[in-house]
């Protein structure tokens, strides 16, 4: 009878071992907040859009999602993916077929640049293929070009 109450006792404490919980990985120290790294970006811009409200950007981006995606990896639609688009030489994006005009264009892409092209497309090129009549409120371009960079940056979406 000592054997059995033995075999029991030795197996009640390896079930109550297995029972325990394991020790967890140290984790790794989290990333800004989607606020401070929203932040963080929009401090890299200059004025007006380092101050411009990357909310009201946001909505003003819905007019663009017909045409364009700002997702790392995202599809060309009718407009090229917008991800990663600061920075990179007009007409440019992988995969995407340009008009020879914007092809042709030589700039690099910047706020100022931005501007520009979002307050008339089809005046800032003429040829190019956006059929977007343009945002003529300057505070709502600035808005849409932080968001934008935001976005465009690994920022919040």
């Amino acid at each position: 009878m000592r054997v059995s109450t033995i075999s029991a006792s030795l197996v009640l404490a390896l079930a109550l071992a297995g029972c325990q919980k394991p020790q967890q990985a140290a984790k790794a120290p989290a990333g800004p907040s989607p606020e401070a790294l929203t932040k963080q970006i929009q401090a890299t811009l200059p004025a007006p859009y380092n101050a411009a409200d990357v909310a009201a950007g946001r909505q003003d981006f819905q007019l663009c999602t017909s045409c364009h995606t700002v997702i790392e990896g995202g599809a060309n639609m009718t407009g090229p993916n917008l991800y990663g688009v600061f920075g990179r030489k007009a007409g440019t994006h992988p995969g995407y077929a340009y008009s020879k005009v914007v092809l042709a264009a030589g700039f690099v892409w910047d706020p100022a640049h931005l501007d520009q092209w979002l307050t008339a497309p089809q005046t800032y090129l003429k040829g190019a293929k956006m059929s977007f009549p343009g945002l003529k409120d300057s505070k709502a371009r600035a808005d849409l070009i932080a968001y934008l960079a935001v976005a465009s940056s690994g920022g919040p979406q």
